[in-house]
């Protein structure tokens, strides 16, 4: 007996010096990003109408960031910023890329010179896996340290159901509904790797709220329910002059149910990753980041969608807002808000802190404009100066607590005093009265391009882009045709 206690004592305390050598395990990350949502269409962020209840309880387990911004408005410039840190004229997406870099002899990665998050973190030990949306070039194999991979083909969306995929490095066409096929992959993949620090991007292609696919009513599970309800968040409010694109979706009842119809798939889709990581006991060892790419309007000020829809390309506010929700049991007090500004550009360096890793991005060039607010996840208060900076191919602009000024090479040019005017309605740029502010706020951007800008993606110092721009097709389309030229007469 006093032997058998003896041997059980030894055997204790040696799994208690095991399990004291063994160091403390990296937190997972799972980063579920959405293609073109607006904050607002949210539960969590006082949308009225649309049903979100998981994204809901994600905000109310963690910390929800009430003014995030993107610094541009399409989607390939929008993830290759959260990935890598840097801006447009610095990773040089300025647009959406063109399906010839998504595969074909042109593809090729074009974040492939940056350290990007998941590389850093493969190099850290963890496994990488995305499932849906890249757009950010050779989509055909796997990336920036991924090692699971299954996407899109092309980077927009022309339905949900009989999606052209990419798995395996082979194109099958996906009958499944694309929403919850990004799931299942995402399930797969967390089960997999729950012994071990994982990253999960899970990029979703919906809700999408765009192209003729809102035309069409929902094939989804949400249909039945959002056929009678009026949405009332979504504003109905004439055509703004400059709306180029989406025209025939504004006020239209079919598009406006079928865009919270995909809200509230999505919302399926995280309610199942949720839950499979409470099942899995991962609570406590996972930080779960919800954004989306880009900020989306859905009728307010007369505009539908983001700022290449209208001409002159946009910046409004609308078009730059995200959500932005960060949850990790244990560390990040539930029920929590923060009202800092915050952009995308800010995301590397504040997760890379977080995870005590912020040593990683030393050394690398350009150097990230981004600020670390990781502090505040964990309850701290910061300094902190309260502007975001927004580059969507000529179009930049400053936006602070108060005021926004956007400029373009050629105007025009704009100005808001967002406290008296939410909606940017009256663009105050030169008004006597405004004059000091905006001459402050000119200055401001012009020195944080000139401080980040790389000269050979600064479009304003004939730098160029690695997408096709929209403002060159638009040259394109407006020059004249030139007339066929009359036939030589036949020799005699």
């Amino acid at each position: 007996m006093m032997l058998r206690t003896i041997v059980a004592a030894v055997l204790a305390l040696d799994a208690l010096t095991c399990a004291a050598a063994e160091p403390d395990r990296k937190p997972n990350v799972v980063f579920i990003l959405t293609d073109n949502q607006g904050a607002w269409t949210l539960g969590c962020y006082g949308n009225p109408d649309v049903r979100t209840p998981h994204i809901d309880r994600l905000a109310a387990e963690g910390m929800r960031f009430d003014r995030a911004f993107s610094s541009n408005a399409v989607c390939s410039p929008t993830r290759a910023t959260f990935l890598s840190g840097l801006i447009p004229s610095q990773h040089g997406v300025h647009c959406f890329l063109d399906g010839k870099y998504m595969m074909g002899p042109e593809a090729y990665d074009t974040l492939a010179e940056f350290r990007t998050l998941p590389k850093i973190l493969a190099e850290d030990g963890y496994v990488c896996g995305l499932t849906g949306k890249w757009h950010l070039g050779a989509n055909l194999t796997p990336q920036e340290g991924f090692r699971y991979w299954i996407t899109m083909v092309h980077g927009g969306t022309g339905e949900f159901y009989d999606l052209p995929v990419i798995e395996n490095g082979e194109v099958r066409k996906e009958p499944k509904y694309a929403t919850d096929l990004w799931t299942e992959h995402a399930v797969r993949f967390i089960r997999e790797n729950k012994d071990r620090p994982f990253f999960l991007y899970l990029a979703y292609n919906g809700p999408y709220s765009l192209g003729r696919l809102l035309l069409n009513p929902a094939r989804n599970r949400h249909r039945e329910y959002y056929e009678d309800k009026p949405l009332l968040s979504f504003h109905r409010d004439a055509m703004h002059p400059w709306l180029y694109n989406n025209k025939e979706y504004l006020n239209n009842m079919v598009s406006i149910r079928r865009v919270a119809a995909e809200t509230s798939g999505v919302d399926d889709g995280v309610g199942e990753v949720m839950a499979t990581i409470e099942e899995l006991g991962l609570d406590e060892d996972t930080l779960v980041v919800y954004a989306a790419d880009q900020g989306w309007m859905g009728g307010t000020n007369g505009i539908w969608g983001m700022g290449d829809h209208t001409r002159p390309m946009g910046a409004f506010d609308g078009m730059m807002r995200i959500p932005l929700i960060f949850r990790h049991t244990g560390r990040i007090s539930p029920g929590t808000t923060s009202d800092l500004m915050v952009s995308n550009y800010d995301f590397l360096p504040s997760v890379l802190s977080y995870l005590g890793m912020a040593d990683k991005l030393e050394g690398a060039r350009p150097v990230s404009p981004g600020r670390d607010f990781s502090p505040v996840l964990l309850g701290r208060e910061i300094p902190w100066e309260n502007e975001v900076y927004y580059e969507m191919e000529y179009v930049r602009a400053i936006r602070t607590d108060r005021h926004k000024y956007v400029r373009r090479p050629e105007g025009p040019f704009e100005l808001y005093d967002l406290e008296a005017d939410p909606n940017e309605k009256f663009n105050l740029y030169g008004q006597p009265s405004h004059a000091a502010i905006q001459a402050e706020l000119k200055e401001r951007l012009d020195a944080f391009v000139a401080r980040h800008a790389d000269p050979k993606y600064d479009l304003y110092r004939g730098g160029t882009s690695k997408a096709t721009l929209l403002t060159h097709r638009d040259e394109l389309r407006a020059k004249p045709k030139a007339k066929p030229k009359a036939k030589a007469a036949a020799k005699q």
